[in-house]
């Protein structure tokens, strides 16, 4: 009886959530001349405001294939696309490394109303094509969302049998904003055993927006939590895009998720979460070569 409750009260709440949601997309979606994408931000299910940002894109954007393909979603209750999938009924695939938040999407009371497949993926650069063409993608799609706190650079690199539109790429802020630097590629990398803080994963900014410009396409900026980079298809971009450069796109995340060695939470902020990494390896993807990490203010 109570769980009974619960499930009416906590899909009555979800009712109510993409209600305002819809009302946000209609007065966000059509702003025009904007100049950067904090204008738009609003959340119904994504952690920060990326809710707003996509409904703005896909309504510039459109008509778009209304489908996509998101990374690392943990159990789905908050995530980049699942507005998309509630509010715009686009159809998708989302993979995460954890066979029980992927069983737990499945068995949610959404699973069997949208055209949504969940599959329990630990994605390497040599399995991924192979896994989303498992999952029935290939070629256009709309979005494509890559946020697994390790290998992004190099598995957005090794994509190649699908083409978005629109890419959301989460940067690691914590590596400044001038170097083009990300994590040395292993297969099994997990951030919490790489470094006990967790703060090294990913790549910087700098470093997706040169791969970004290498296939070919545009930066159109950042979130304001400063942790989501958002990249449009050359071919599809519009020049009412916000158009920043990667000084003006970067923003400086503040949240404080590092971690001491027994993995507790120690709230370090602003600088002092770099200096933990110092002399820590990272790729410079513009000369390829591995070098120790060196903080900059």
């Amino acid at each position: 009886m109570i769980e009974h409750l619960l499930r009416e009260t906590q899909q009555t709440l979800e009712f109510k959530a993409v209600a305002s949601g819809k009302l946000l997309s209609k007065q966000f979606g059509q702003a025009k001349n904007i100049k950067n994408l904090e204008e738009v931000e609003f959340k119904i299910f994504s952690q920060w405001g990326d809710d707003g940002i996509i409904q703005y894109l896909i309504t510039h954007l459109a008509p778009l294939e209304k489908s996509f393909l998101e990374f690392g979603v943990a159990d789905y209750s908050e995530s980049n696309t699942r507005f998309l999938l509630f509010n715009n009924n686009w159809s998708g695939v989302v993979f995460d490394s954890s066979r029980d938040n992927i069983n737990k999407i499945r068995n949610s009371n959404y699973y069997w109303k949208y055209d949504l497949t969940a599959r329990h993926v630990f994605a390497t650069t040599e399995n991924i094509n192979q896994e989303i063409l498992e999952s029935g993608l290939s070629g256009p799609i709309g979005l494509l969302h890559i946020d697994i706190d390790g290998n992004d650079y190099w598995i957005w690199q090794a994509l190649d049998v699908i083409d978005p539109v629109i890419v959301i790429m989460e940067y690691n802020s914590v590596f400044g904003e001038r170097q083009a630097l990300t994590i040395p590629y292993r297969p099994d990398f997990d951030r919490h055993r790489a470094h006990y803080s967790g703060l090294y994963f990913g790549a910087s900014l700098s470093a997706l927006y040169k791969l970004a410009r290498d296939k070919g396409y545009v930066f159109v900026g950042s979130n304001s939590a400063g942790n989501n980079a958002y990249f449009v298809k050359q071919s599809h971009y519009k020049e009412s895009f916000p158009n920043p450069t990667i000084g003006e796109g970067f923003i400086k995340s503040k949240f404080r998720e590092a971690r001491d060695e027994n993995f507790q939470l120690t709230y370090v902020g602003g600088q002092n979460r770099a200096n933990i990494l110092k002399d820590l390896p990272l790729v410079n993807v513009e000369t390829g070569l591995t070098e120790k990490f060196q903080p900059t203010q």
